[in-house]
Formats: C-alpha cells, sequence, structure tokens
C-alpha cells in the first residue's frame, strides 16, 4: 500500500532504547549531542523579534513563487557584507535547507539517476535523496590531519546518472571547508560531466580561525550550474522561523533556464509564509549577535576539548568551524558499545560516527553548541571512563 520511498528501518536502536528509559527514569543527562540553539543558553532578543513580526503587511497573502524582492534584497545584503555580489534575482527563498534540496533534486534529477555525496557528513543525504527517488553515492573525504576530497574517489563514482555533487562547506561533522585549490580541480570535473554542484552552506560563518585558502561560499562561481544553500537556522540561530533560501549561479544560458524551473517549482507549494519574509530583514540583523554568542561558544568548547583530550586515550581530529567537533577512541570497544556505556554508566549522550556514514572504527561525535557548564562536566566524564578501561596503545 505505501511507496518503496519509506521502507526504511524505523525500529528504535539499542542507543535511542536506553535513552528512552534513562529520561523516563528521571536520570540527569548530560547531553552532549545539543543542536537546537534555542535550547542552548543563548540570550534572544525577544522583544526586538517578535517586533519583527508586527507588520501590517503580513496580513496580506502575497504569492510570489521565488519570494517577495524585500526579502530577497536582504539576503543579497548578507553576502554583500560578506564581499560577496549576489543579485536578489539569483535568490529563491524556501523554509529550509531540506526543502532547497527537494526543489534542487526535482530540477535536476528523474528516479533511478545519483546525486554524489560527502562521506562522512550528514545522515540526512539517504532520506532526502530516496524522497526524490534518487540514489545517493557517496565520495570520500579523507583525513591525513587535515580533511580532504578524495578526488579519485569522486571520479570513480560519477557514472552516465549523475546530476549533481553535494558539498558541504564547511561539512557536518568533520568541519572542513573546500580549498579553492579543491575547487580549482572540482569544476572541471563538473563541466566535463555536466554535473551541477549543491553547496550547503549554513556553517560557513563559525569558521574557528581565518584561512586564505579556503572558500567561504560557492556564491558567484560561473563555471558550472552551482546551487549555495543557507538559512536562519544556522546563520541567526532561529530553526523555528522556518526561512532559507536558494542562491543560484553558472553559465547565463543555463541559469535562466534554472531560474525559471525552480519558480516553476516554488510556485507549486508556495511554502514560505508572508510574515516571515516581512521580518526577514530584521531578523537577518539580529542574527548577528546570535552568531557572536555561537562562534564564541563553539570556540570556547573547541578549546576545552583540545586541551582536555591531551596526554589521554582520545584524539581530537581537527576541525575548522562548524558545531561539531569528532574524537576518536581506541577501538577497544565499537562506536555503539562506548555510546551505550558512556550513557548507561555516566549519563553522558553523544553520538557514534556511523550516524555520519564514518566507514571505520572508533569515532564519537559531540556538538560544540552544549552549554559550556555541561561540556565541560560531559568531556570529564567521558574522558574518566575511556582512560579507566583502555590502555595507551589500543588505538
Amino acid at each position: 500500500m505505501f511507496s518503496t520511498r519509506l521502507e526504511w528501518n524505523l525500529r528504535p536502536n539499542r542507543l535511542s532504547e536506553l535513552l528512552q528509559a534513562k529520561r523516563a527514569s528521571g536520570a540527569t543527562l548530560l547531553d552532549l549531542t545539543e543542536s537546537n540553539p534555542t535550547r542552548a543558553g543563548f540570550i534572544y532578543p525577544s522583544e526586538q523579534i517578535l517586533h519583527a513580526f508586527h507588520d501590517p503587511r503580513a496580513l496580506h497573502y502575497e504569492p510570489t513563487p521565488a519570494g517577495l524582492t524585500t526579502a530577497r534584497d536582504a539576503v543579497a545584503g548578507y553576502y554583500a557584507a560578506r564581499g560577496q555580489q549576489v543579485s536578489p534575482e539569483c535568490i529563491l527563498l524556501t523554509v529550509s535547507t531540506s526543502e532547497a534540496y527537494s526543489y534542487i533534486f526535482k530540477l535536476l534529477a528523474d528516479p533511478g539517476d545519483e546525486v554524489l555525496v560527502p562521506r562522512p557528513s550528514y545522515p540526512l543525504f539517504d532520506y532526502l535523496a530516496a524522497l526524490e527517488s534518487l540514489r545517493p553515492v557517496p565520495y570520500s573525504l579523507a583525513y591525513d590531519g587535515n580533511w580532504r576530497v578524495d578526488f579519485d574517489a569522486l571520479r570513480r563514482a560519477v557514472t552516465p546518472r549523475t546530476r549533481a555533487v553535494v558539498l558541504v562547506n564547511p561539512n557536518n561533522p568533520t568541519g572542513s571547508y573546500i580549498k579553492k585549490q579543491e575547487l580549482e580541480t572540482l569544476l572541471p570535473i563538473c563541466a566535463e560531466h555536466g554535473l551541477a554542484i549543491v553547496s550547503d552552506e549554513v556553517f560557513s560563518d563559525y569558521a574557528f580561525a581565518p584561512d586564505p585558502h579556503r572558500v567561504q561560499s560557492l556564491a558567484g562561481v560561473e563555471e558550472v550550474l552551482t546551487f549555495c544553500l543557507s538559512g536562519l537556522s544556522k546563520i541567526a540561530g532561529l530553526p523555528q522561523m522556518k526561512a532559507g533560501w536558494i542562491v543560484t549561479g553558472g553559465p547565463q544560458h543555463l541559469l535562466a533556464q534554472a531560474r525559471e524551473r525552480l519558480e516553476l517549482i516554488a510556485d507549486t507549494y508556495l511554502s514560505v509564509s508572508t510574515p516571515v519574509q516581512h521580518a526577514l530583514p530584521q531578523l537577518l540583523s539580529l542574527g548577528e549577535g546570535l552568531r557572536k554568542q555561537i562562534i564564541g561558544r563553539v570556540r570556547e568548547n573547541m578549546r576545552f576539548l583540545e586541551n582536555s583530550v591531551r596526554g589521554t586515550a582520545c584524539h581530537a581530529l581537527h576541525a575548522e568551524g562548524g558545531w561539531y567537533a569528532i574524537l576518536q577512541v581506541p577501538r577497544t570497544r565499537s562506536e555503539e558499545d562506548w555510546c551505550l556505556a558512556l550513557l548507561e554508566r555516566e549519563n553522558v549522550l553523544v553520538q557514534p560516527g556511523f550516524f555520519y556514514d564514518f566507514d571505520v572504527e572508533a569515532f564519537l561525535v559531540v556538538s560544540l553548541l552544549t552549554q559550556p557548564e555541561t561540556f565541560q562536566e560531559g568531556m570529564e566524564r567521558l574522558l574518566a571512563e575511556l582512560n579507566s578501561n583502555v590502555q595507551f596503545d589500543d588505538f
């Protein structure tokens, strides 16, 4: 009776079962997976945010497929403040980056086609692709002290049915940005095979330090059809507002066709609310203060983590930015067993690497968005558990 696109294993895993039992028992947990900024103890300018919606124009429905001009102008201003010139005509509003992916996959691909996605990376890609009847094909990110695209693996992954290469810049959870030299390698590959690039840039503002070799955004790329995704959820810490966007770039003849077709898709749904579009200029402005708080938090937690793991049985992989950190732990247990032991014995919740499609063991992923007191106590308990159960040659 139901679509085969939804034939996923919906049974809870051992970690989710234990977590449910812990919560039911009333245990006080140290959650090192928190990714919701509205629950992470940041100070929001509540009155100003609510005032942004006190616009009488919000009472009138204005069905504009690409989004209201004032809202798209505000998004263009966001890029201008970062030294990137983006025309409002190249911006299309969505309710989220997930919706943006769905629009782009509809635009580029037919059922059974393929999109290349990084591994390790965000676990939602399998679901987003499957809902459009597409096949996600992984290409590897290699780690040798720094993360880099494995271009041999990427080239091998390309088939006649490949339609796009997905980048997450910086990647989640590796925190690695695409470098200028990597982009120079990627563009000819995409041009040769007629592939678009989808660049997810929701964490691009959260670099730990400047780097002249880094590509901050692919907005402005002209060689191939390119779609840059972002939104309020991460850049302003406002996931509840449900406002995102696509910036389209590329050769002029393809750009015009892509914009026309994207607007047709958007016109079918008209999902972005009028009130949030009118509020968007103010919300983007207010987001500056939230971003400063968040970048201060993630940098502070990253420093604590790096200092804490020195001389222990745990190693922090190098990250350039984002909201997450990766810990390499000894292979004396599986990732799942490490997570279960930490939750059962220490009431510390972390994520296993296989959630993010790591193809080898053993890695744990923690959120740097966690409140510092919780993060520090959780890391201390985590390291105590690791060091009490392993020898230093157990990696």
